[in-house]
C-alpha cells in the first residue's frame, strides 16, 4: 500500500488554512498551530503519510488495529465545549453566522442552538444508547460524529440504525425513516457512514467505553453496535468526501481533538476492513 498520491484528504490539508476560524477557549481546548497557507500540495500530502505511516502496507484487521493506535491519541471536549466547537467545524462556508445542519441541509444561526422545536442542538450520529456511553467525556463527545441537527429531525432520527427506506422526513428533504432505521439525504450518506465508521474503530473496549462494532442488523438497541454495513458501505462509494467533510476533519485535527477521521482521508480502507 503506497501514500506517496495525493489523497482528498491531503488536498484539504493545503487548503485547510484558508479556512480555519479562530476559536476563543471556551470550547475547552488548545489551539494547534494551523498549517501555512502557502503550504504546498505536496508538504501536504507527506503531512497525512506521516500521520498514517504505522498502517502502511496493511489491510483487514491489522489496518483496523493500526488505525485504531493512530487515531486513539487525541485531545477531548468536554459536553459543553461540543456547542462551541461545533459552530466551528459546522461553519456554512457562505455564512460565517451560521452552521448547516447535517440531516436536514440547512443552513441556520449559530446562536439559535438550544432545546426549541426550531433550534438546533448536538446529534451523536451514532446514538450514545449504542454501547450506552451517553454524554460521557470520549465517544460522548466526540466531534467526528457529532453534528448539528434540528431539535425535530434529531428527535425522529433517535437512535435508530441506518438503512435504506421509509416515510418522507419532514424537515430534513431527501430523508426518510420508518420504525427501525433511518436514511440521510444522498448529500451525506457518505458522511453519516465514515463517522460511524470511525467510531468503531477508535473505541474498542480499551480505554473504559464499550467496544464499539459494525453489523448488517437494524434495531440494534442498547448493544454497543449499529448497522447496517452493507449499507454505510454502499454510501461510502457513492458519496465520497467533499470539501465540507474534508475542512471538517482537518479543523477537529488542528484545532480541536489533533487527531483524524481516517476515512475521510482514505475512503478506499472501508472496503479493505469490512
Amino acid at each position: 500500500m503506497r501514500f506517496s498520491r495525493l489523497t482528498p484528504g491531503a488536498a484539504a490539508l493545503a487548503a485547510g488554512a484558508l479556512f480555519l476560524v479562530p476559536v476563543s477557549a471556551s470550547a475547552g481546548q488548545q489551539r494547534a498551530a494551523a498549517p501555512a497557507a502557502g503550504a504546498s500540495a505536496a508538504a501536504a500530502a507527506t503531512t497525512v503519510d506521516a500521520y498514517y505511516a504505522a498502517a502502511e502496507g496493511k489491510s483487514g484487521a491489522a489496518l483496523k488495529s493500526a488505525l485504531h493506535d493512530i487515531i486513539k491519541t487525541q485531545s477531548k471536549v468536554t459536553y459543553d465545549g461540543v456547542w462551541n466547537a461545533l459552530k466551528v467545524t459546522d461553519q456554512d462556508p457562505a455564512n460565517p453566522n451560521n452552521v448547516i445542519l447535517v440531516y436536514s441541509g440547512r443552513s441556520q444561526s449559530k446562536s439559535s442552538n438550544g432545546g426549541g422545536v426550531n433550534d438546533w442542538n448536538r446529534e451523536h450520529v451514532w446514538a450514545k444508547s449504542h454501547g450506552d456511553f451517553g454524554t460521557a467525556t470520549g465517544p460522548g463527545t466526540d466531534l467526528h460524529h457529532l453534528r448539528p441537527e434540528d431539535v425535530t429531525v434529531n428527535s425522529t432520527r433517535g437512535n435508530k440504525d441506518f438503512d435504506m427506506g421509509g416515510s418522507p422526513v419532514s424537515e430534513a428533504v431527501g430523508s426518510f425513516t420508518d420504525s427501525d432505521s433511518f436514511e440521510p439525504r444522498n448529500a451525506v450518506k457518505g458522511d453519516v457512514a465514515r463517522m460511524l465508521l470511525y467510531m468503531a474503530v477508535r473505541y474498542d473496549g480499551g480505554d473504559g467505553f464499550a467496544d464499539l462494532e459494525m453489523n448488517d442488523k437494524v434495531n440494534n438497541g442498547t448493544a454497543p453496535a449499529i448497522g447496517r454495513i452493507s449499507v454505510l458501505k454502499q454510501w461510502n462509494r457513492q458519496d465520497p468526501p467533499d470539501a465540507f467533510e474534508q475542512r471538517r476533519n482537518q479543523v477537529i485535527f488542528d484545532t480541536f481533538q489533533h487527531n483524524r477521521n481516517p476515512f475521510i482521508d482514505h475512503p478506499e480502507w472501508v472496503d479493505s476492513i469490512w
